[in-house]
């Protein structure tokens, strides 16, 4: 047994502990959380900053892990998307080798659990031997008709390479798939299979369904995507593909940069349970913006974070993420936003039994944001691994 104490403790299910202690046996689960005098302080190691468990990125793309630098920010998502289809492909060492980077840099940051999406069963090998537990989401893209039933049988192909508890077959975004596919896949995926869609991401996907007009058109005239079928839709491309989900499974919007209040709204009046996913850096990195988070606090929503690729970000460091959302949002309370990047993210991707608090049984890793000593993120906080 292990005694670890620190200025305050964050055990998430509970409320914080100044000069908290966490015990944890030699295969690091958790024994129980004290108030300070109640274990002897001679057997206590004390650490300078606040001890959390580790945090869990909802959201990450390792099989981009190579493409650091190579696509210039600022870009918008249709360029982007161009620039990440034109030059992902690279030597089979190099990728692995950038992979197994960001696998470690990630373990070291503090990162408990990724939800990975993927293309390919490039990443396999990385997570079978990483300590950090991935939830791998196999992306579909299918916009004519006559492929979406060879799509995803094609994506449960890949998904066999990962670990079958801990992975999903989920429609890349609106804007990549078409109404058929929505459908087709409520038919083929169980209850139990997450779904994780990237959601307004960029005001052109919007300009899309509304008015089939925008940069979109040009990123499906290049790749030769005959949309003559495609009907306008008067409305956000949320409030078009929402009905098409399965209500049964367990829905993760990721980025949601440009959902308004409406959309918001339309998610209240299907009355399902969403989990949010904020990615600031990537989102600055792409389109200069980040989601307008006070929107979403209005409605008590279930929000996540997540890093996306070093295609778009130059870290996969979820308090760097965290710094950026409370920069830009300086009257949030980072009692409620750990828990954005830690229990919540655990909920949506099932490893809440686990992972995500410091709670008896539990194994959720020990993590100290060194220079934190009050309730208050600030810049000069970082990040360390203690199991």
């Amino acid at each position: 047994m292990k005694y670890y104490g620190a200025d305050v403790v964050f055990p998430i299910s509970s409320p914080a502990i100044k000069k908290g202690i966490v015990a944890m046996d030699n295969e690091g689960v958790v024994k129980g959380v004290y108030n300070p005098g109640e274990i002897d302080e001679n057997l206590v190691e004390y650490f300078k900053g606040a001890l959390i468990p580790g945090f869990i990125n909802a959201h990450c793309h390792l099989e981009l892990s190579h493409m650091k630098g190579v696509v210039p920010e600022g870009t918008g998502l249709t360029t982007f998307l161009s620039k990440v289809m034109d030059e992902r492909s690279s030597k089979v060492d190099q990728v692995e080798k950038a992979m197994l980077a960001a696998d470690k840099a990630m373990y070291e940051n503090g990162i408990q659990a990724v939800g990975d999406h993927v293309n390919t069963a490039a990443t396999a090998k990385v997570k079978e031997e990483s300590p950090i537990t991935y939830h791998t989401f196999v992306e579909v893209m299918a916009m004519r008709k006559e492929d979406v039933v060879n799509r995803i049988d094609q994506a449960k192909e890949i998904e066999f390479h990962f670990d079958y508890k801990h992975s999903s077959i989920t429609p890349h975004a609106p804007y990549s798939g078409s109404k058929f596919l929505f459908k087709t896949l409520k038919k083929a995926v169980s209850e139990d299979n997450i779904i994780s869609i990237h959601n307004q991401e960029s005001d052109e996907e919007n300009k899309l369904f509304r008015y089939k007009k925008g940069e979109f058109l040009d990123f499906y005239k290049k790749l030769d995507f005959d949309i003559d079928d495609f009907k306008a839709q008067a409305r956000n491309s949320l409030q078009s593909f929402l009905p098409y989900i399965p209500t049964k499974n367990k829905l993760i919007l990721v980025h949601n940069t440009y959902t308004s209040i409406k959309d918001l709204d339309f998610v209240d009046r299907m009355g399902r349970k969403v989990y949010f996913c904020f990615c600031p850096k990537a989102n600055l990195y792409i389109e200069g913006r980040i989601p307008k988070v006070d929107n979403f606090l209005l409605g008590d929503y279930e929000i996540i974070i997540g890093t996306d690729s070093l295609a778009s970000n130059d870290s996969l460091d979820i308090l760097e993420e965290m710094k950026v959302i409370h920069q830009e949002f300086p009257d949030l309370d980072f009692n409620d936003t750990i828990k954005w990047a830690t229990i919540n993210g655990a909920r949506a991707l099932n490893l809440d039994h686990q992972l995500g608090s410091l709670e008896e049984g539990k194994q959720p890793g020990l993590v100290l944001l060194e220079g934190m000593d009050t309730f208050k993120l600030t810049p000069k906080v970082t990040v360390r691994r203690i199991r």
